[in-house]
């Protein structure tokens, strides 16, 4: 993003943000029932908040806004969600502390910081785990993803459907990554999870864990020289324009998360709840298909901006995998019996 442009975000964001003391108490006073009045048939009985912090256009987004939709129809207007987006609400550790204390009633969040607060979704985001997409979905659609969606339990959220992220790629201003000595040296930025800071480290680089929306300029400055992530960000972002050495690693499949706060889930009526639950699930699957249509066409946008592309070779992607397992280990252990059964289903 160029600077100019980081300044006009900048700008919505100051103008924005008077305003989220009012969302915020929206947030808490908006799950108050209220006694429906003469003309008031269409009133809300509750007024929500969603917190996201990626583009408007962005599939996340989109299946945010299709949430919150199917919730409005389905309730006949009762549940109203108004969706932020483009991080207005905080990053997404902010959002995730606020989504306990009840200040936001729902989000989408990637599991890199909601892993600090769940350590059990560790595993889901380790090094190298699945053999591609379909393993990967293979695994959450099934009984080992519903147990880490029940795995929330003392966490004040509640876990509702899982959105597709892709696979997460590194990316530089200072050369092509082809094999594992490259990464010497080279300041990467990860997400605010210790995991992915040391996984950096074991392949020889240095993490420096940064806010999303600081990347750019810190990549234009020369505070880091790369950061890790899939082909719709570094596209969305324009991350490329002042990092064009992209390699293709698939490093990790770190799926994301629609969120509740257990305040806000308390307060509201059983068939509510079931509603809320079921069109999660639904804009899961409509974020999937955009994802899917989105990311092939980011990947083709990068190419032909020349960027300069890079695939591991199998033998150099062994490597990689070998310099990470000690993760496992570091993170997983008390988890070895799943770890084992996700690999078992990539078979």
């Amino acid at each position: 993003m160029e600077k100019s442009k980081e300044e006009a975000v900048k700008g919505k964001r100051n103008i924005l943000a008077a305003g989220l003391i009012l969302a915020l108490s929206a947030s808490v006073w908006g799950c108050q029932s209220r006694e429906k009045g003469a003309g008031e048939e269409n009133v809300p009985e509750f007024v929500l908040t969603y917190a996201e912090n990626q583009a408007e256009d962005y599939p996340t987004t989109q299946g945010a806004y299709r949430f919150a939709e199917l919730v409005k129809q389905r309730t006949g207007g009762k549940v109203e969600i108004l969706i932020n987006a483009e991080g207005i609400l905080g990053d997404e550790r902010t959002v995730i502390e606020q989504l306990q204390f009840g200040g936001v009633d729902f989000a989408r969040v990637s599991l890199s910081p909601l892993s600090e607060f769940v350590p059990e979704l560790n595993v889901l985001q380790l090094p190298y785990l699945y053999t591609g997409a379909e393993h990967m979905w293979k695994v959450l659609e099934g009984e080992i993803g519903d147990s880490f969606l029940g795995s929330f339990e003392g966490s004040s959220l509640v876990a509702l459907s899982w959105y597709d992220a892709g696979a997460r790629n590194f990316y530089n201003s200072v050369r092509p990554i082809e094999k594992l000595e490259d990464m010497k040296g080279l300041t990467i930025r990860v997400q605010e999870s210790e995991l992915m800071s040391d996984s950096i480290r074991v392949l020889g680089a240095v993490p420096k864990q940064m806010a999303y929306g600081e990347v750019y300029s810190g990549l234009q400055t020369g505070e880091i020289d790369g950061a890790e992530n899939n082909w719709p960000s570094y596209e969305s972002t324009r991350h490329y324009e002042v990092a064009r050495y992209y390699t293709i690693d698939e490093h990790t499949r770190v799926p994301e998360l629609q969120l509740a706060a257990q305040s806000t889930w308390d307060k509201l009526p059983e068939e509510y709840r079931i509603i809320i639950t079921q069109c999660a699930k639904e804009s899961a699957r409509y974020e999937r298909s955009l994802w899917k249509e989105r990311e092939a066409q980011s990947e083709q946008n990068i190419r032909e901006a020349g960027c300069i592309i890079t695939e591991l070779s199998k033998e150099e992607k062994s490597r990689f995998q070998a310099a990470v397992m000690p993760m496992y280990g570091k993170y997983c252990s008390d988890y070895v019996d799943m770890i084992d059964r996700i690999v078992a289903e990539g078979r």
